[in-house]
Parts: C-alpha cells; sequence; structure tokens
C-alpha cells in the first residue's frame, strides 16, 4: 500500500507543470520581473481609472437629474442655486452664469457684449467639466496601445534567453525548446489581459462622456438664454433639452 501510495506521488510530481507564472518569476532575471511589474502597474491604473471615473459620471448623471427637477422650478436663477447642492457642476455653471450677469456693467468688461460675455463665462465653466470627465481616459488609452507591445517584449526577451541556454547546454529537444518558449509566451497573454478591459473600459466611458456633456451643453444653452431674456421657464417635453425660456416681458435677471 505504502509502495502504491509512493507510486502515486511520484508520479504527481513528475507530471506537475514545471512552467508558469510562479515559475518565470523565480526564474527569471532582472527584466522579466520588471516587465511583470510593470504590466501590474499598468492593470491597477486602468482599473483605478474606470472605477473613479464611472463613479463621477454616476453622480454628475445624478446632479442632471437633480438640476432638471430643482432648478429650473425655482422662482429665479439664485433660488435654484441654492436648491443645487454644494460642489454640484451644475451649480458651478449656474454661479458662473449668473456671476456674468450680475457683475458685467462698470467693469473692463462694460466693452464686451452682455451676451457674448454670459457666453463665454457658461463655455468657460462647461469646458472645465467636460476636462475634468476627460480625465484619466489617455491613461486608459495609452495602456490599451502599448500593454500588448509591453508584453510581446517580455515574450521575446524570454524566447532569446531560452535558446541561449539551449544553445550553451547543447540540447535541443522537445522539452527543453518547448518549456521555456512557452512560460515566455505568458508574458504576450498578460499583456493582452491588460490591454483588453483598458480599451473596453475607455470606448464606454467615453460613449458616456459624449452623453453627460450634452447634458451639460443643454443646461448651460437654456441657462442662457434665461440670463439674456429673463424669460420664464417652462417644461415643454423636449428630450435632453428639459426646459427652455419662452417670450420675456421684462428683462431682468433674478439676483
Amino acid at each position: 500500500m505504502e509502495n502504491q501510495v509512493a507510486a502515486v506521488t511520484s508520479t504527481a510530481a513528475t507530471t506537475d507543470n514545471p512552467y508558469g507564472l510562479g515559475a518565470l518569476w523565480q526564474g527569471g532575471d532582472p527584466i522579466a520581473r520588471s516587465v511583470l511589474i510593470l504590466l501590474l502597474i499598468m492593470s491597477l491604473a486602468s482599473w483605478y481609472v474606470m472605477l473613479t471615473k464611472l463613479w463621477d459620471q454616476s453622480k454628475l448623471k445624478k446632479s442632471a437629474k437633480i438640476a432638471e427637477k430643482q432648478f429650473w422650478t425655482a422662482p429665479s436663477v439664485k433660488d435654484g442655486v441654492e436648491r443645487l447642492p454644494k460642489g454640484d457642476e451644475f451649480r458651478l455653471i449656474a454661479e458662473d452664469g449668473l456671476r456674468a450677469a450680475s457683475h458685467h456693467d462698470g467693469r473692463l468688461t462694460d466693452r464686451i457684449d452682455l451676451n457674448e460675455w454670459i457666453t463665454m463665462s457658461l463655455q468657460r465653466s462647461v469646458d472645465g467639466v467636460n476636462s475634468r470627465l476627460s480625465g484619466g481616459l489617455g491613461l486608459l488609452a495609452t495602456v490599451g496601445s502599448t500593454a500588448p507591445f509591453v508584453g510581446l517584449f517580455g515574450t521575446v526577451w524570454g524566447i532569446l534567453n531560452a535558446l541561449v541556454s539551449i544553445g550553451v547546454a547543447g540540447q535541443a529537444s522537445i522539452d527543453k525548446v518547448a518549456g521555456p518558449v512557452g512560460e515566455a509566451l505568458i508574458m504576450t497573454a498578460i499583456g493582452l489581459f491588460v490591454a483588453v478591459p483598458a480599451v473596453m473600459g475607455y470606448n464606454w466611458l467615453l460613449g458616456r462622456n459624449k452623453s453627460l456633456q450634452e447634458s451639460l451643453r443643454n443646461f448651460a444653452s437654456d441657462l442662457h438664454a434665461y440670463l439674456v431674456s429673463g424669460a420664464r421657464m417652462v417644461t415643454d417635453g423636449v428630450a435632453g433639452g428639459g426646459a427652455r425660456p419662452v417670450a420675456a416681458k421684462s428683462a431682468a435677471v433674478g439676483k
């Protein structure tokens, strides 16, 4: 019985794969280990960006719904601003527009037409929000485009070392060639594993950004029309536009 157990154990030991990620790390030189560490850092960075941007987009989408329900039902722009949470992107845009309309006269900016001045202020505010939304997407694009090549470099380096070792040993049997070469190919697989989620996350987040940016532009456009004309806001049921100004009897801006 003991002999049978020993035979089974011996057979299992001989059939265990001596090549793998663990063996690659233990037997790899500093360059191979550096490639593995670099791929790990790229993977962690891309997942961090994807999760944080998804969280930011979810918050902004929620803010858009709050602005649609709370801001446009207020009696004035100032009251609408107070209804929005502090630090909210839509509140920042509304505050910039209100500030531009309220402090236009009596300064150097009075040489600029009020309509143009409000347009510039709102556009700068919207561009700032869009810039924060797009932050980090460049990292995802970089990881998605370079990670396969980093993995390929690790594979080429591993195959080179394996062939040099085989040449020095003078043995070219299948086990001496297939093992090290297959182990080196793990680098390419890891590079693809890092790159594919980064590319998919980049395209997905970019599409969500376009929808959110459209909401920001619609909000800024409606706010601009109100600040210039002093019109009251009514809901017309237009998708994406929310509320729009109607003909005004007075050009006064709520302060």
